[in-house]
């Protein structure tokens, strides 16, 4: 049994195949980039059907290559936090926000949670600018047209393409406005957001299946009586997919922004373990939840400083490198796309200090680099604190992958704890597929884990 699995995030939609252990099929991947729109004023945003478009062209694209004819079950990895207005006629209202898009703020005269505690125990989170709480009364007021309803990314993209397109309990803890222990919308944040039950998705029973809209299964018919599983968030799905869903194993996760976090088993219902004031919360399944600190900058970072700073490239960029102490150097900021919850700076906030007439390209990049490994391990400090124990740490992502000295500066920076690294690079993917399959408990034995320093000897 193969598994089509997707992957819905903010720089790309990708579509690849992987096999009944949720391992990645050789050439069975397509890609495309998406336009996502960035400015100085904190926007951050995606067009839903060009990204639909993305999507019904990654799966054209393996369907004429003939990796969807043993495809059994699809599986999607989706970014959290979005929304996206919609009409009554169902089309969009506008873009869709992203988790970068840091614009919304509560209106004049807003009064926030009860007891902001409390809320933070049951939801997981903050009344913030990141949450549909304070995100949906603001597109309220900036939105053309009357709103029917709000969706995810995931719910306007997979409602087009299925019979049904309800939210999962992943995907709608990432709103904000879940009762992580009841899975239910949370009255207050309801409440908070100014909004009635029906402007709100629909919540995906525990094990629910879609499939093709007839239209879409003439175009695919390798996919005609495929079932769909419901979308898991992206940083749920990339510690499954790193083998980390023991409270004793942390992922640190780098690929366009990035995050650390740890895997806990809290069917429903039950009582959630403490949650520290400064971390989130969501839900990875029914029976798991996920909690950590995630952060605007990650491989950005890199991209920002290939495309002004003018680096060397490839070999040559690794060996200016590797001349680069793994610790001290440049004072800096990386907070360049603001904070993420709960912090509140805005975008622009990234700062570089130190600089003089001797300091290279490669020594900016390197600083940068640094300053996040120093974010995560200030935050992974606080996480251990949620199990009493110190943790090992698998690094995972493209940007892991793609740079040697930023593996091993974090193992440098997060030491003596014990630092692997996942050299699968579609972690989100194969945990997305792993948790569709039921098998999270598997994912710890699947997981391609090597050393740090070493890109093939297995752990």
């Amino acid at each position: 049994m193969n598994i089509l699995a997707l992957d819905l995030g903010t720089s790309s939609v990708r579509g690849l195949v992987l096999d009944t252990d949720a391992r990645p099929l050789p050439g069975a991947l397509a890609r495309r980039k998406v336009s996502l729109v960035v400015r100085d004023d904190g926007t951050g945003t995606l067009d839903g059907p060009g990204y639909l478009a993305c999507l019904a062209a990654c799966l054209d694209e393996l369907a004429e290559a003939g990796h969807l004819r043993d495809v059994s079950l699809v599986a999607t990895s989706a970014q959290w936090h979005s929304v996206v207005p919609i009409g009554a006629d169902g089309a969009p209202l506008g873009p869709v926000l992203t988790w970068l898009d840091t614009r919304p703020e509560a209106l004049a005269g807003a009064v926030g949670p009860a007891d902001p505690d409390d809320f933070h125990r049951r939801t997981g989170t903050w009344w913030h600018r990141c949450y549909w709480s304070i995100r949906l009364p603001w597109l309220r007021e900036h939105t053309g047209g009357r709103i029917a309803r709000f969706a995810g990314l995931a719910e306007y993209a997979l409602g087009e393409l299925l019979d049904s397109a309800p939210m999962s309990i992943s995907q709608a803890s990432g709103t904000g406005m879940l009762d992580l222990r009841t899975l239910d919308w949370d009255a207050e944040a309801c409440a908070l957001a100014g909004s009635r039950a029906d402007e709100l998705p629909e919540l995906a029973p525990n094990g629910w299946r879609g499939r093709l809209r007839p239209a879409y299964a003439r175009r695919w018919p390798q996919l005609t009586d495929v079932p769909w599983a419901g979308p898991v968030g992206d940083g749920a799905a990339s510690n499954v997919g790193s083998g980390c869903v023991e409270p004793g194993r942390a992922a640190v996760t780098v690929g366009t922004s990035a995050a650390v976090r740890l895997v806990q088993r809290v069917p429903a219902g039950q009582v959630m373990p403490p949650l520290p004031e400064q971390l989130w919360r969501y839900r990875v399944d029914h029976d798991h939840v996920v909690t950590g600190a995630a952060y605007s900058s990650g491989g950005n970072l890199f991209a920002w400083a290939d495309r002004e700073l003018r680096l060397p490239g490839g070999s040559e960029l690794e060996v200016a490198l590797a001349r680069v102490p793994h610790e001290g150097g440049l004072p800096v900021n990386v907070r360049f796309g603001g904070d993420r919850p709960p912090g509140l700076a805005p975008a622009g906030s990234g700062a570089l200090g130190g600089l003089s007439f001797g300091t290279s390209a490669v020594e900016i990049l390197a600083g940068l680099m640094r300053g996040l490994c120093d974010l995560v391990a200030d935050d992974l400090g606080v996480l251990e604190s949620t199990v009493d124990e110190s943790v090992e740490v698998v690094l995972g992502g493209g940007a892991m992958a793609a740079s040697r000295w930023w593996r091993t500066t974090f193992a440098a920076t997060l030491a003596p704890r014990p630092v692997w690294f996942g050299s699968n690079p579609e972690v989100g993917a194969s945990g997305a597929a792993l948790v569709a399959l039921g098998r999270v408990g598997d994912a710890s034995r699947l997981a391609a884990i090597v050393r740090t320093d070493d890109a093939a000897s297995p752990s």
